[in-house]
């Protein structure tokens, strides 16, 4: 379980976020949406340690994910961020093996279980074909895939995704949202992600958090929160709510104010 208490996030004593409160239980979905400067992002970069809060704390099963060393957090939490960029040219096999590094010191070489983690990563994700390749020669959705077998070797309990679904098209974004739940499902990793795709975020999510002006705006179950009242108050739309096979599907209207 996560727990997030008070939290307040900024830059330069500047509050982004303020005061936080969420409880995400094991096995969930999460997803975090809202407009651009609502502080969704932010959010999840606390959650990465990449910033640290002003104040408050998150809590992974009681322990403090701020306190704890850089390879004891990455042996439960795995992180795929918006932009994965590499420095040469390596392959697939290559990089996804990195995803062991937490759970090796500097000078140990892969086990033979390392090597069988590494592979079935690379199975379950449909990329061992690719093994040998450069990463550089792959597709969009095929190196993302790569990115997420890596994230997959570090056997993680928690793995946060920020926009995973950008620059890609339809196709390998629909594909990598089904690779997510069907991850979340076969190996009971919670999935923290923010989107911009309300429609993606109430089809794939259990509970869904909506931000504005860095305050939670509503959370809960994708028909909670996915509503007109919501979206006109959130984002400055009209819109129509279709229900299909028990999700909210969001059909844009118009703009409230602005024409």
């Amino acid at each position: 379980m996560l727990s997030i208490e008070n939290l307040n996030i900024g830059y330069d004593d500047s509050i982004i976020v303020e005061d936080l409160s969420l409880v995400i239980e094991k096995g969930e979905i999460v997803t975090i949406i809202g407009p651009n400067g609502s502080g969704k992002s932010t959010c999840l970069n606390c959650l990465t340690r990449y910033i640290k809060p002003i104040s408050g704390h998150v809590m992974l099963d009681d322990e403090n994910i701020y306190l704890k060393h850089i390879k004891d957090f990455s042996k439960r939490v795995a992180i795929l961020s918006q932009h994965n960029n590499l420095n040469g040219n390596i392959t697939v096999e290559q990089l996804v093996s990195y995803g062991r590094s937490p759970h090796k010191r500097w000078y140990e070489r892969r086990s033979p279980e390392d090597h069988e983690i590494v592979e079935q990563a690379m199975r379950y994700t449909d990329i061992f074909k690719y093994k040998d390749n450069s990463i550089n020669s792959l597709s969009g959705g095929e190196r993302q895939r790569v990115w997420i077998s890596m994230a997959l070797a570090q056997t993680p309990d928690l793995l946060l995704l920020d926009e995973p679904t950008t620059y890609l098209d339809i196709s390998h974004q629909l594909e990598l949202m089904e690779m997510i739940k069907s991850i979340n499902r076969d190996k009971g990793i919670t999935v923290i992600m923010v989107l911009h795709d309300l429609n993606q975020a109430s089809h794939y999510s259990d509970k869904i958090v909506l931000m504005k002006s860095g305050r939670v705006f509503a959370h809960g179950t994708p028909k909670e929160v996915i509503n007109c009242k919501n979206l006109r108050e959130v984002y400055d739309i009209d819109c129509h709510i279709c229900e299909y096979q028990d999700k909210s599907i969001v059909i844009p209207l118009s703009n409230c104010t602005k024409f």
